[in-house]
């Protein structure tokens, strides 16, 4: 019942017009108010910012901004993944047969996730994470390795809530929502930075569109809330054994290691 329920809510509000309205709302100098409250709520910490409150015209102008470059320190290195986002490690584990991953206990098809069987055939018995950001977090992505761009591609319409009601009654969010996805390749295979889009606002914005991904490097931003999936082939990543999920990571945090191909 509760499922139903909160399915029919969402589905209530999240169409084009209540996006459309939010999106207005958010953009307009009329939301400038609301920063200081939503500093206070979330905890922001302006000492990190890299511009004074004053000079953010909206909301929106607020959610996307950047930090002081000293704000994050990147564990630059050949074979570590770091961390693309400020975000809660909520899920890491194997990419079953089948092309399943399991996420608070349900299972999502990455072949969904990717929208293509043949994609999602080389990640089968890998590895995934998962990243959640919340409205507190910082919303710019990073680069997590240095990489070579394989292929970009945008899929979805609609976004459900990515947070822990989302994950658990929604319909599928981490593989039907709106998402933009990079392929990047390095010496010892292929990985999937899988960006979800969250509740009403879908634009995922790219930063550039270079061929090669450098480790640290801004690459894209999320409007509004989000989530980014990472996908690892077959005996090519191995998690930081001293994280334990869930757990809160930074920008530029060392999460995993690049196994070397014998």
């Amino acid at each position: 019942m509760r499922r139903q329920l909160y399915r029919f809510l969402i589905e209530l509000t999240n169409k084009r017009w209540s996006s459309w309205l939010i999106r207005r709302y958010t953009s307009s100098s009329l939301s400038k108010p609301m920063i200081r409250s939503f500093i206070k709520i979330y905890r922001v910490n302006e000492k990190e910012m890299a511009h004074s409150v004053k000079n953010y015209r909206t909301l929106h102008d607020f959610f996307i901004r950047e930090l002081l470059p000293e704000a994050r320190t990147i564990h630059y290195g050949h074979r570590h993944v770091v961390s693309p986002v400020d975000a809660v490690l909520a899920e890491a584990g194997s990419i079953m047969g089948g092309c399943e991953i399991v996420v608070k206990g349900k299972s999502y098809s990455v072949t969904e996730m990717l929208g293509s069987r043949e994609k999602a055939a080389s990640y089968e018995k890998g590895t995934f994470l998962v990243l959640y950001l919340s409205p507190s977090h910082y919303h710019r992505i990073h680069s997590p390795i240095d990489g070579r761009v394989v292929d970009e591609w945008t899929l979805g319409r609609y976004s459900y809530p990515v947070n822990a009601y989302g994950l658990k009654y929604g319909k599928a969010p981490l593989s039907k929502n709106y998402r933009d996805i990079t392929e990047l390749a390095f010496d010892s295979g292929n990985m999937a930075v899988v960006k979800v889009g969250a509740m009403f606002i879908n634009s995922i914005e790219r930063s550039h569109d270079r061929s090669v991904w450098k480790q640290g490097e801004e690459v894209a931003y999320f409007n509004f809330g989000s989530t980014v999936v990472l996908l690892f082939e077959p005996d090519t990543f191995k998690l930081n054994e001293q994280l334990t999920i869930p757990c809160e990571v930074k920008v530029g945090e060392k999460i995993g290691t690049l196994i070397k191909s014998v």
